[in-house]
């Protein structure tokens, strides 16, 4: 029986709605009765790591993570277009390595669409939305005020998913600036996190 033992460390993705790719790097230690054994777990754990983190962005968490746990791994590399690897080292029970990968976009979304996970992942021709991930300490006082500032000015503020004082939206890329700019002087603190909008209040 194979016993083996691995480590993820923080998974770095780079990922943005008006982006024409979603990628990610996922360090990878892992420990095995041999290298090539070690080799295969560590790659199996970084494509579920990276395709959790990338695509969490774009669908509802749980339903994505209870997929990804139980999904087989041949179908997992079908969402997979590119992959390298960087700072590579082995013996002969070990492998670690920083792995990047990229998600096939149009794989993605027939792949959630398939396992019904709900999701709001654009395809390749319609990159003028990016996402906001929004944190509120009084969910309904927050939106509210969200809401308004879009009224104000004439943005279109769409809501994807909400759980708990947790909502993810989507705003044009054109009003980007302009939502941000609003959002600072109604005292909101935000970070662009590759693409990303996060704010919270």
């Amino acid at each position: 029986m194979k016993k083996f033992l691995f480590a993820c460390c923080a998974v770095v993705f780079c990922v943005a709605a008006h982006a024409s790719d979603l990628s990610g790097v996922a360090s990878v230690n892992v420990t095995s009765d041999t290298a090539a054994a070690a080799k295969d777990m560590a790659f199996d754990e970084a494509r579920r790591q990276i395709i959790t983190d990338v695509l969490g962005q774009y669908s509802i968490p749980d339903q994505l993570n209870d997929v990804v746990k139980n999904a087989k791994s041949a179908d997992l590399m079908n969402l997979i277009a590119a992959s390298s690897i960087d700072g590579e080292q082995q013996s002969d029970t070990t492998y670690s390595a920083n792995i990047s990968m990229t998600i096939d976009r149009d794989a993605a979304r027939a792949w959630m669409t398939e396992n019904n996970i709900q999701n709001w992942l654009t395809d390749g021709n319609a990159g003028d939305r990016f996402v906001v991930q929004i944190v509120m300490t009084d969910k309904l006082a927050g939106w509210m005020e969200l809401r308004r500032i879009a009224r104000d000015e004439g943005i279109d503020l769409s809501t994807k998913y909400i759980n708990g004082n947790q909502i993810t939206a989507e705003v044009p890329v054109a009003s980007r600036s302009a939502f941000t700019i609003a959002i600072r002087e109604a005292g909101w603190r935000y970070a662009d996190q590759n693409g990303v909008l996060h704010i919270i209040k």
